[in-house]
C-alpha cells in the first residue's frame, strides 16, 4: 500500500525511528487500514475505537502501543494535509499499571555470565555480549550494531548508537573490556565490508541477530538455574536497578541508558523502594 510505504518514509527519514520501530508502527497500521473497506481519510474515531474492540485477546499495554501507532500515523496524515484533525484525540488511552520490568539479582547476573564455556570463540562472544549488556546497560540492538571502531577502551568508553540514530558514550568497566578484548582475539574473519566493524558476529562472518542474543541469554539463564523469564533487555534493568540501589544519581543513570525522560528512569526508584519494602516488613520487630 503507497500511503503506509510513504509513511514508513516519514518515519525513517524524518522521525529517525530505528527499524524495529518503523516496522512494528506500519504492520499495525497495515492491519487496522485491512479491516476496514474505506480510504484511511475517511476513518473516524468510532473506527478506532471499535477496531481496538475487535481485539479483545490485546492487553492494556499491547492496545497502548497500538493506538500509539494510529495517532503516529493519523499526525502524519493531518501534517500531509489529507486530513484536518486527528481521530485518535477523541480516543481515550487504556489505564496502565505502573510497569515494573522483571530484575535479576546481582548473585543471578553473576551466575548467568559465569554459567558461559569460555573455551570456544562463540562462549567468548557470549560472555563478551551479558558484561556488555548488563556492564554498559546497552539495549540489544545498541549491542548488535556496536562498531570496533566504537571501543575506546583506553579512555575507558564505548560510543553506541540509540534510538533515533542518537549518540552517547557510556563507561565500560574493566569486567566487560576484559570480556571484550578476549573476544576480538579470536573474533572470526567478517565476510564482507559491511560486518568489517562489527563487533559481534555469527560463524558466518556476519552481525549476529537479536534473536540469536535472546536465544542465547534464555541458554544460559537455564544452564545457571535462573527460572525467572528473561531477556537481553532483562541485563539492562538489572544494570540500572543496581546502580540506583547502590547510590547512583538519577540524572547519571539516565544519561548512561540514553533516556530522553528521566520520567523513564524513575521507574528503577520504584523497584528500589519495592526491595527495602519487603525487607523492612520481613525483618519487621512486630511481624
Amino acid at each position: 500500500m503507497k500511503l503506509v510505504k510513504d509513511y514508513s518514509n516519514y518515519l525513517r527519514i524524518e522521525r529517525a525511528m530505528s527499524q524495529n520501530t518503523v516496522a512494528s508502527y506500519c504492520s499495525d497500521v497495515s492491519a487496522f487500514l485491512e479491516h476496514f473497506d474505506a480510504p484511511a481519510v475517511r476513518l473516524t474515531s468510532e473506527d478506532i475505537e471499535e477496531y481496538l474492540a475487535s481485539c479483545p485477546k490485546l492487553s492494556p499495554r499491547s492496545q497502548a502501543r497500538l493506538l500509539s501507532a494510529l495517532r503516529s500515523f493519523f499526525g502524519w496524515l493531518v501534517l500531509e494535509g489529507m486530513i484536518r484533525d486527528n481521530p485518535c484525540d477523541k480516543v481515550d488511552m487504556p489505564k496502565l499499571g505502573r510497569y515494573l520490568p522483571d530484575v535479576l539479582s546481582e548473585e543471578e547476573v553473576t551466575a548467568i555470565i559465569e554459567s558461559v564455556d569460555r573455551s570456544t570463540w562463540q562462549g567468548l562472544r557470549d560472555r563478551a555480549i551479558l558484561e556488555v549488556l548488563y556492564g554498559c546497560g546497552i539495549r540489544v540492538s545498541e549491542a548488535v550494531g556496536l562498531k570496533i571502531s566504537c571501543l575506546y577502551f583506553n579512555d575507558g568508553f564505548i560510543r553506541v548508537i540509540g534510538k533515533g540514530n542518537k549518540e552517547r558514550l557510556v563507561p565500560v568497566n574493566e569486567m566487560a573490556q576484559s570480556a571484550l578484548e578476549a573476544y576480538l582475539e579470536v573474533r572470526p574473519q567478517p565476510a564482507d565490508a559491511e560486518s568489517d566493524d562489527l563487533v559481534f558476529l555469527n560463524r558466518f562472518g556476519r552481525s549476529l541477530s537479536r534473536q540469536t542474543m535472546f536465544k542465547m541469554v534464555k541458554t544460559q539463564a537455564l544452564l545457571a538455574d535462573v527460572r525467572k523469564e528473561i531477556s537481553p533487555h532483562t541485563f539492562r534493568h538489572s544494570f540500572a536497578t543496581h546502580l540506583v540501589e547502590h547510590g547512583a544519581d538519577l540524572r547519571v543513570v539516565q544519561e548512561m541508558l540514553g533516556h530522553e525522560s528521566i520520567t523513564t528512569t524513575e521507574v528503577y526508584t520504584h523497584i528500589e523502594s519495592s526491595t527495602w519494602h519487603k525487607a523492612i516488613l520481613e525483618h519487621h520487630p512486630r511481624r
